[in-house]
């Protein structure tokens, strides 16, 4: 199918790409296009006005200060997974990035605009889920700081506001002694997570010192498997610890149920990924 009609516009700036959000009524932002143009040929979104973003250089950045690392919104899913900076001081982020779809959609699609489009399956919310991040999201006059899990409200639904724009992302460097690792069971057609686990392990004296653990795919939005960080903290280091703690994977979850995975099937896999991921993460601490 052929797209509605709509206007254009190719700014060069962000106050500049601010302003024409603001001044024109079902406007859109258009970042690499890998989910906004299928959907509008599909005629399932029909904007008014495209403001696109690509050719804003202040939006395009990945740079480290002092521990904290902030990516550019239009960072592309290949940059991330190439950068030296992210491979040395945060490899879970880059590890991810790296199992997105194809070179293609790698190439074209950003990170900015994968986390405002918010698919439930999309493989970046685990990683950031795990690392606590942050983003960083401004508008004509303002701008506000808020959590990965205040930014995911639902199935794509962010806390964006109308007129608002997703900067950077906002994630720690790694700390000494952690080790991190993602794997996920994916759609085969599509390479979207039916189940994807980002771990983060640190270990101390032969116990976990720290533990975050992040799960997409399995319910309607991303979130931090808490029970199983609190099930991990202070204990062993070892293969029965991590066992036992992956079993509370979907607790408090509703898990999807669809065609492919029903939600029973989703829960198990997000428990039994969820101890692969632990176990290659703190084989990597180690």
């Amino acid at each position: 199918m052929i797209a509605q009609s709509f206007d254009y516009s190719s700014p060069e700036s962000v106050s500049e790409a601010l302003k024409l959000l603001a001044g024109k009524e079902n406007s859109r932002v258009l970042a690499g296009g890998q989910s906004l143009i299928p959907m509008m040929k599909l005629r399932l979104s029909a904007p008014a006005h495209l403001v696109d973003l690509g050719r804003i250089a202040e939006l395009h950045y990945i740079a480290q200060t002092d521990g904290t690392i902030r990516i550019g919104a239009m960072s592309t899913h290949n940059q991330v997974a190439t950068s030296e900076t992210l491979r040395k001081s945060c490899p879970l982020l880059a590890e991810v990035a790296g199992r997105i779809g194809d070179v293609q959609v790698r190439n074209l699609g950003t990170i900015g605009g994968s986390l405002s489009h918010a698919d439930p399956a999309a493989d970046y919310p685990a990683a950031l889920q795990a690392l606590r991040a942050q983003v960083r999201l401004v508008s004509q006059g303002k701008e506000r700081t808020v959590s990965i899990d205040e930014f995911l409200v639902d199935a794509f639904t962010t806390a964006l506001a109308p007129g608002e724009l997703l900067y950077e992302v906002i994630v720690p460097a790694d700390a000494a002694g952690v080790g991190s690792a993602y794997l996920k069971l994916q759609q085969p057609a599509s390479g979207f997570s039916v189940v994807g686990v980002a771990a983060q392990v640190g270990v101390s004296g032969g116990k976990i010192s720290t533990a975050r653990v992040g799960l997409t795919g399995v319910g309607s939005r991303s979130y931090a498997a808490k029970p199983v960080e609190a099930a991990l903290a202070g204990q062993p280091a070892n293969a029965s610890t991590v066992a036992a703690a992956a079993q509370k994977a979907a607790d408090g979850v509703d898990p999807l149920n669809d065609l492919y995975a029903q939600a029973d099937y989703r829960a198990h896999v997000a428990r039994v990924y969820t101890r692969r991921a632990l176990e290659a993460a703190l084989g990597r601490a180690k």
